[in-house]
């Protein structure tokens, strides 16, 4: 099991140190729920964005190492792995906000609002479900390793919380092992969905989708960064999709005079309070639509929207 990069040393404590830890504790005493819940939620999400990482670099430089590593996040990130690869890997990254993105922020409107916000990650997590079922049929339909890849992912995500409950339930009894399974574990994995979802909507609403490098937003905070293992550095990540999570940094720095300023925000929690409080009182304050709006393709770009159709 070699790591492609040694910075997923990090990667590794984080997954099969701190984000079980933290659930151990919750499951061996009761009473800690009420004051770590919300940190299994921050580490649901991490894992979150580890699987996302991880789909895009493998961590390991093994196909059956890197198999293993996916079923595991799978437990705490509340989804089998594999769904990024159709979703994302094959289809975001394709269209990036355009006509035949599955997770389009424009579905229904253009307008960046709370409620839309909100009620984004459920919409998309809908339409997300069609590219998923479909490529599991076909998966499954050619059998071989990618089949066998989807059931191992499915059967250690399901079979891993139904154990933990089960053990939950043993320790504590029925009503005690639900509530500590449901916070620890059900809670989180909900919550890293919901806002792997929402980030995906903060990082393209109002962006320019035929841009070089106006297509996505990011923010540069250096400590959401170290939280989310880069996961705010999003245009270059479009940009090189296949490079190691540790490089965003430095491949932004060297764009960074080449993107619009209002597409690099410093601060997520100041970027939310302005968008959805200050500015429901002053319009003025929220975001505006970057370049060409995401269903107006531009000339020359009629053929994106022939082959989404």
């Amino acid at each position: 099991m070699e790591l492609r990069n040694k910075a997923d040393y990090r990667t590794l404590f984080w997954v099969f140190v701190l984000t079980p830890g933290v659930v151990i504790a919750q499951f061996a005493n009761p009473e800690l729920v009420p004051y770590l819940w919300w940190v299994s939620c921050y580490f649901a999400l991490s894992c979150g964005v580890i699987a996302h990482n991880h789909n895009h670099c493998g961590t390991f430089k093994g196909k059956d190492a890197n198999q293993a590593f996916g079923s595991w996040l799978s437990i705490f990130y509340g989804y089998p792995t594999f769904g990024w690869i159709p979703t994302h890997n094959n289809n975001h990254h394709k269209f990036t906000n355009a006509p035949g993105d599955a997770t389009i922020t424009w579905r229904h409107t253009n307008r960046h609002s709370f409620w839309v916000a909100i009620t984004y990650p459920f919409v998309s997590s809908y339409y997300q479900g069609f590219l998923i079922a479909e490529y599991a049929a076909k998966a499954k339909e050619r059998g071989g390793k990618a089949w066998s890849n989807i059931k191992m992912q499915r059967a250690v995500w399901i079979g891993g919380h139904v154990i933990a409950l089960s053990i939950a339930v043993a320790l504590h009894g029925v009503k005690t092992g639900l509530y500590v399974w449901g916070l620890s574990m059900l809670v989180p994995a909900l919550f890293a969905l919901w806002t792997i979802m929402l980030f995906n909507y903060e990082q393209h609403v109002h962006t320019d989708p035929y841009s070089e490098h106006d297509h996505s937003r990011s923010f540069v905070s250096w400590s959401l960064n170290f939280l989310l293992f880069n996961n705010g550095y999003h245009t270059v990540h479009h940009e090189h999709p296949g490079t190691h999570w540790s490089e965003a940094p430095r491949l932004h720095a060297e764009i960074t005079d080449k993107i619009d300023p209002v597409l690099q925000q410093r601060s997520l929690w100041w970027y939310w309070f302005r968008q959805y409080f200050l500015a429901a009182m002053l319009p003025s304050l929220g975001s505006k639509q970057i370049g060409t709006a995401p269903m107006d393709p531009p000339p020359g770009t009629a053929e994106l929207a022939e082959a989404a159709s």
